[in-house]
């Protein structure tokens, strides 16, 4: 049976995840927040289960070899974590039309 890790965001993924909500709310609607949520739930719980299934595509560029990304399905943003031993450590979670390696100064 696959063990689930602990997702453990730290703060600057939940101010992140905080701005996208505020924004969903204030742009569109409470149900498309909502749905922002679902879909982050739904993503922390894949990543929870399958860590080594999330791209390593920034991890060179950013000089951080363990570092992985995965995407939230219906909305345009990206889950950015590191997996250790005990847990998986949510660092950001970024809209993808970010300037990505930018995001490496306010870690």
């Amino acid at each position: 049976m696959k063990v689930l890790k602990r997702i453990v965001p730290r703060e600057l993924a939940n101010r992140d995840v905080e701005e996208a909500i505020d924004h969903y709310l204030a742009e569109a609607s409470e149900e498309v927040a909502m749905g922002f949520v679902d879909e982050l739930e739904k993503a922390y719980a894949h990543v929870a289960r399958q860590p080594a299934s999330g791209s390593p595509r920034y991890a060179h560029q950013l000089g951080l070899a363990d570092l992985r990304f995965w995407s939230l399905g219906r909305y345009p943003y990206l889950v950015f974590y590191v997996e250790r031993d005990e847990h998986i450590d949510v660092w950001r979670v970024l809209h993808e039309q970010r300037d990505i390696p930018a995001w490496m100064n306010e870690v």
